[in-house]
Protein backbone atom coordinates (compact mmCIF):
# COMPACT_ATOMS: atom_id res chain seq x y z
CA UNK A 1 0.00 0.00 0.00
CA UNK A 2 1.34 3.38 -0.95
CA UNK A 3 1.39 6.25 1.50
CA UNK A 4 0.08 9.75 1.25
CA UNK A 5 3.00 10.94 -0.88
CA UNK A 6 3.30 7.80 -2.99
CA UNK A 7 5.91 5.13 -2.53
CA UNK A 8 8.85 7.29 -1.45
CA UNK A 9 12.02 5.85 0.02
CA UNK A 10 12.60 8.50 2.67
CA UNK A 11 16.01 7.25 3.75
CA UNK A 12 17.35 7.35 0.19
CA UNK A 13 15.96 10.86 -0.39
CA UNK A 14 17.48 12.01 2.91
CA UNK A 15 20.91 10.60 2.11
CA UNK A 16 20.96 11.90 -1.47
CA UNK A 17 19.73 15.38 -0.50
CA UNK A 18 22.29 15.66 2.27
CA UNK A 19 25.09 14.46 0.01
CA UNK A 20 24.04 16.84 -2.77
CA UNK A 21 24.02 19.73 -0.30
CA UNK A 22 27.45 18.82 0.98
CA UNK A 23 28.85 18.55 -2.55
CA UNK A 24 27.38 21.91 -3.60
CA UNK A 25 28.76 23.61 -0.50
CA UNK A 26 32.19 22.03 -1.00
CA UNK A 27 32.31 22.97 -4.69
CA UNK A 28 31.44 26.59 -3.95
CA UNK A 29 33.82 26.90 -1.02
CA UNK A 30 36.72 25.14 -2.74
CA UNK A 31 36.16 27.17 -5.90
CA UNK A 32 36.38 30.43 -3.98
CA UNK A 33 39.42 29.23 -2.03
CA UNK A 34 41.21 28.14 -5.19
CA UNK A 35 40.54 31.43 -6.94
CA UNK A 36 41.77 33.48 -4.00
CA UNK A 37 44.78 31.22 -3.44
CA UNK A 38 45.87 31.67 -7.05
CA UNK A 39 45.32 35.40 -6.84
CA UNK A 40 42.85 35.49 -9.72
CA UNK A 41 40.01 37.93 -10.22
CA UNK A 42 36.57 36.48 -10.98
CA UNK A 43 33.81 38.22 -12.88
CA UNK A 44 30.88 39.16 -10.68
CA UNK A 45 28.56 36.48 -12.07
CA UNK A 46 31.06 33.71 -11.32
CA UNK A 47 31.62 34.93 -7.77
CA UNK A 48 27.84 35.08 -7.31
CA UNK A 49 27.49 31.57 -8.70
CA UNK A 50 30.03 30.17 -6.25
CA UNK A 51 28.42 32.01 -3.34
CA UNK A 52 24.95 30.82 -4.33
CA UNK A 53 26.24 27.23 -4.56
CA UNK A 54 27.50 27.55 -0.99
CA UNK A 55 24.19 28.94 0.29
CA UNK A 56 21.99 26.42 -1.53
CA UNK A 57 24.31 23.59 -0.50
CA UNK A 58 24.14 24.62 3.13
CA UNK A 59 20.34 24.85 3.04
CA UNK A 60 20.05 21.44 1.39
CA UNK A 61 22.48 19.94 3.85
CA UNK A 62 20.48 21.24 6.80
CA UNK A 63 16.92 20.86 5.53
CA UNK A 64 17.03 17.48 3.75
CA UNK A 65 17.27 15.43 6.95
CA UNK A 66 14.55 17.50 8.59
CA UNK A 67 12.12 17.33 5.68
CA UNK A 68 12.71 13.81 4.33
CA UNK A 69 13.89 12.18 7.52
CA UNK A 70 11.48 13.64 10.07
CA UNK A 71 8.65 15.76 8.68
CA UNK A 72 7.33 13.71 5.76
CA UNK A 73 7.41 10.31 7.49
CA UNK A 74 5.53 11.79 10.46
CA UNK A 75 2.76 13.21 8.29
CA UNK A 76 2.03 9.92 6.56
Amino acid sequence: MTGRYGDLDYSAWTKRGTLLGLCLFAAGALGELAVHAMGLQLPAWEATLLFDAEVVGLLLFLLSPLVFGVLLPLTE
